[in-house]
């Protein structure tokens, strides 16, 4: 194996590592938003759990957050919860802090 190619593996690795890092985190992030909002909507336990599991399938729909956003703000204009596209953006955002800092933490 020639450096060159340890090298391109070393990034492949790395590429690799970083993107279940980051799915990781986006999943974590997405368990306490869902839990989050299932607490506005006034849902029980057993209801929210099952929220959270449909807040994490709405993330596989597209790349990136809108599709999480978009099925939570669809979710709140039904049930009349009063929150605003930048509230419900800046719980994402913060609730991605949280969500990395735990999951760095882990290891």
């Amino acid at each position: 194996m020639t450096t060159f190619d340890r090298r391109e593996e070393s990034f492949e690795n790395k590429y690799a590592h970083d993107e279940a890092l980051r799915f990781r985190i986006d999943s974590r992030r997405n368990q306490h938003l869902g839990a989050w909002a299932a607490k506005l909507l006034g849902k029980s336990e057993a209801d929210a759990a099952i929220y959270v599991q449909e807040v994490l399938k709405a993330e596989l729909e597209e790349a990136g957050d809108e599709d999480v956003f978009r099925k939570i703000r669809q979710d709140f204009d039904a049930a009349g919860v009063d929150q605003s596209d930048h509230q419900l953006r800046a719980a994402m955002d913060e609730f991605m802090k949280t969500a990395k800092e735990q999951v760095m933490k882990e290891g």
